[in-house]
């Protein structure tokens, strides 16, 4: 009886050991990914204000404007990001379904909202406002995510691995361009097309979907059926010889800033075309900024930072305990990197300007809080994967 109570008492601190290190910060998370996300918030905050002073200064009267803004949301972004870390991921399979209704709720509730620059893109709550376009893009993935892993071995059939999730983002991307909203359009059309291919559709519907949507892409954008994405074309096609000398100010603006930085840049704090000659430099074009101030090094440092991010949240995924966690975190990173690739492809005018925002970099407290949400998801699925190893 002593003896069994003495293995009793030695037994217990091991348990409360144990319970301790599964609930610290560092239990089964993906370092070296969290360090990634954690080093692109922590420049990109460094870069925001660079970039957004002198804007702030002359439309606000105060230099820290969107910087005091955007660290209090860093902040909370990073409290959403360890919660859902903690958080099991396999609920998702539940919730899947209700975020896509949600999301069209949203999506559908914003075009009775008041219109900001001649778009219904926000809805506001108590003086805080939020794009249901950030629910979308999650939506997107997750749904897809939970309706391929329980039909994956009948993706090769039309019915089940191609109609569903055309449906899904034929309405969503329809309710997107009635905003409109062009460049969220883009990025859940690019969601769809990896999650397909991912989820094994085979190679022939990819061909006859490009081309299909190749001839309606030309009608809509080089012809006048979509006007202000023609006038995009005509930006793209020729910034400094356009005829709408507005209209291109933007993209101008841009390309003398990612010139004048040169190899090495101006410094920290130098860029000229921030002061008023870029238009919001601190939102879809603070890129540009990055380029003017820290050059060629420092472009090709944060564009390796991305890829690095978007590579080890591949390695997660590769090592996710089931196919839906596997599916999720592939859609969730893989996000990440498209929007990275289309705003600096934007910036560059590589493409034509669709104004999509830069993650972790750009401006903005729903996407910031939503996409560092997002991040905590894929360190949860990183967690399950270390227990189930162990």
């Amino acid at each position: 009886m002593e003896q069994a109570k003495n293995m009793q008492q030695t037994r217990r601190p091991g348990k409360v050991k144990e319970k301790i290190r599964m609930f610290s910060v560092r239990a089964g998370i993906d370092l070296p990914f969290l360090t990634i996300v954690l080093v692109l918030l922590t420049i990109g905050l460094i870069m925001l204000f660079s970039a957004s002073y002198a804007y702030a200064l002359a439309y606000y009267g105060n230099s820290y404007h969107f910087f005091k803004n955007q660290l209090i949301w860093a902040i909370l972004g990073i409290a959403a990001m360890i919660i859902c870390s903690y958080f099991d991921y396999h609920k998702f399979h539940k919730a899947a379904v209700p975020v896509l209704i949600l999301s069209y709720l949203l999506l559908v509730l914003v075009l009775f909202m008041p219109a900001r620059n001649g778009a219904h893109r926000w809805i506001s709550v108590g003086g805080m406002g939020f794009q249901p376009s950030e629910i979308t893009k999650f939506a997107i993935v997750v749904s897809f995510a939970h309706f391929m892993s329980i039909s994956y071995q009948k993706m090769n059939k039309f019915s089940t691995g191609i109609l569903p999730y055309l449906v899904i983002f034929g309405s969503s991307a329809a309710l997107l361009i009635k905003e409109p909203h062009l460049s969220c359009t883009v990025i859940i059309f690019a969601l769809t097309c990896f999650m397909m291919f991912i989820g094994g559709v085979k190679a022939r519907w990819f061909v006859i979907a490009f081309v299909v949507i190749g001839i309606l892409a030309y009608i809509a954008l080089f012809t006048d059926l979509i006007p202000y994405a023609s006038d995009r074309i005509g930006v793209w096609r020729d910034p400094f010889g356009y005829a709408d000398r507005d209209a291109s100010h933007q993209t101008r603006q841009s390309l003398y800033a990612i010139g004048s930085g040169g190899f090495l840049g101006l410094g920290i704090g130098n860029s000229r075309q921030k002061y008023l000659y870029l238009p919001e430099p601190q939102n879809d074009f603070i890129f540009a900024v990055i380029c003017e101030e820290l050059g060629f090094v420092g472009a090709m440092i944060i564009i390796l930072l991305f890829a690095l991010l978007v590579w080890r949240g591949m390695v997660i995924a590769l090592r996710a305990p089931d196919k839906f966690g596997t599916l999720l975190c592939m859609g969730l990173t893989a996000q990440v990197g498209l929007q990275a690739v289309l705003n600096i492809a934007v910036v560059s005018n590589t493409v034509p300007n669709t104004g999509i925002s830069l993650p972790f970099f750009s401006y903005g407290g729903s996407s910031l809080v939503m996409l560092m949400a997002q991040m905590g998801i894929v360190l949860s699925v990183s967690r399950s994967a270390r227990m189930e190893k162990s």
